[in-house]
């Protein structure tokens, strides 16, 4: 679509972004406002300027799901690089100590990942978007604070360990880990290269991350900024709707109901946001049972 063109509503849907190294998420969501055409534009779950990978973009109505979409767990490729901490937990941080890792093996390596596996209580890097009194906790490092943030429970549910070597950087000697991740929102891989660093006793840092799943959406359907800007490929809401949650058809009455401001039976998933569809196909609403009904958590209709 050539840039300045109007969206039509019904074109409002989601885009899949492989997003590139280099870029914050805000720069690709200004990329997508160009194309689009119109500035309801959002991202579900940020990415870090040196992530790349999956990133949703919603446009239009779709915007009203991207704090939902953004709960569902992701997948990552991680390098941590054993041996060096930094004022970030990444790449892009300060060099802040060195320990040789020489003589760590996988063995060991893979038992910090275990560790780190599961129901656990982590610690937010200080330099991140969380806010603290109402301000971003990397404009308070950046304004010279020291900022120590609580931990918050998050769910590691896979910490596969791939292949390790021995590296060397301008004469330090590191371990390079590769590791598959699958985690709940709100887990920082920054927050675990750190965390697996201090168990091994030599610290460790963040090097490389790629985002490859974020819920029913992956890298086979992402596509990078120049093939959007030669073919701009948007999701409509319906399919969104139906890959992301589960699908409750309803008749006519409830639909009715339902537009109007009225509660249905309950769909039997809890708080677990279901995607109510009327009679002809279109999605109307996300449901949530609370009360013995089931109620709008959000409509998409008028």
């Amino acid at each position: 679509m050539p840039e300045g063109m109007e969206l039509p509503p019904q074109r409002g849907g989601l885009v899949v972004v492989d997003k590139p190294a280099g870029l914050t998420s805000h720069d690709v969501v200004a990329r997508v406002r160009r194309l689009a055409g119109t500035r309801r534009v959002g991202h579900a779950g940020t990415l870090d300027p040196m992530a790349t990978g999956v990133l949703l973009v919603g446009i239009g109505r779709a915007t009203k799901l991207l704090g939902h979409l953004a709960l569902h767990d992701k997948d990552y490729d991680a390098t941590i690089r054993l041996g060096l901490t930094t004022s970030t937990d990444d790449a892009e941080g300060e060099p802040l100590s060195y320990l040789s890792p020489v003589g760590i093996g996988r063995d060991a390596i893979a038992a910090a990942a275990v560790h780190l596996t599961g129901p656990i209580e982590q610690r937010p890097p200080g330099v991140s978007a969380i806010k603290v009194d109402g301000k971003r906790a990397y404009a308070r490092v950046r304004a010279g604070e020291d900022v120590v943030l609580a931990s918050r429970p998050v769910t590691v549910s896979r910490f596969a360990i791939g292949g390790t070597r021995e590296v060397t950087d301008a004469g330090q000697v590191f371990v390079d880990v590769d590791a598959e991740v699958t985690c709940s929102t709100g887990t920082y891989i920054r927050a675990l290269a750190r965390d697996m660093g201090t168990a091994l006793g030599v610290g460790g840092h963040l090097i490389a991350l790629r985002r490859t799943r974020v819920g029913a959406f992956n890298l086979a359907e992402a596509h990078t900024l120049s093939e959007l800007e030669a073919d701009f490929a948007v999701t409509p809401l319906n399919e969104v709707a139906a890959a992301a949650f589960v699908r409750r058809d309803l008749d006519a009455d409830e639909a009715d109901r339902l537009s109007h401001g009225g509660k249905l039976t309950p769909s039997g998933r809890g708080s677990e946001p279901v995607a109510a569809f009327a009679p002809d196909g279109v999605f109307i609403a996300l449901l949530e049972d609370r009360d013995d009904v089931a109620r709008a958590l959000a409509v998409f209709t008028g």
